[in-house]
This record gives C-alpha cells, structure tokens and sequence, in this order.
C-alpha cells in the first residue's frame, strides 16, 4: 500500500462488510489497521482480498519477514498505480 487510492480501495472494502470498523492507514509502513470485533476479521479479510490486496492478523503480519510486492500495497501493480 503506496497511495491514497490503496488507502481508499481498502477502506471501502473493509466498510462494505463492517460500516463502523475503524480504518488507521501508515503510508510509510504499508500498513493499515482496522479496529473491529473479532466476529468480524475474516470477513473483513476475504473483503481486502477480494479487492486485490494482501491481508493477514496484525501478529501474522508482523512475523513475517519483508515488504510484499509493489511497494508494500499489494495491489500488482501500475494499473493502480497511474503515472
């Protein structure tokens, strides 16, 4: 996650599945946090997915060793990315 349009993409994902989660988007780090109930995780994981980014648990994602593809957003690539 590089640019607003990441930011954006994925926090209308995550709010199309839970309205009230909190989303804490860190540019610098590629790395968004969403606030919800546990109830809710894996839906709103299968909803980031689905829009074409990468999405593991806090605890997973801090294990794991590197930046992801494309700058850390995910998203494969330039056609998210325009010039």
């Amino acid at each position: 996650m590089t640019c607003s349009h990441c930011v954006n993409a994925i926090t209308r994902a995550v709010h199309a599945v839970q309205p009230d989660a909190v989303v804490e988007a860190d540019l610098a780090r590629h790395v968004v946090q969403v606030d919800l109930p546990e109830a809710q995780a894996d839906a709103v994981r299968q909803a980031i997915v689905a829009a074409g980014y990468e999405a593991e648990p806090a605890v997973a994602a801090a294990a794991a060793p590197g930046a992801p593809a494309c700058g850390g957003c995910g998203c494969s690539g330039a056609s998210r990315h325009p010039a």
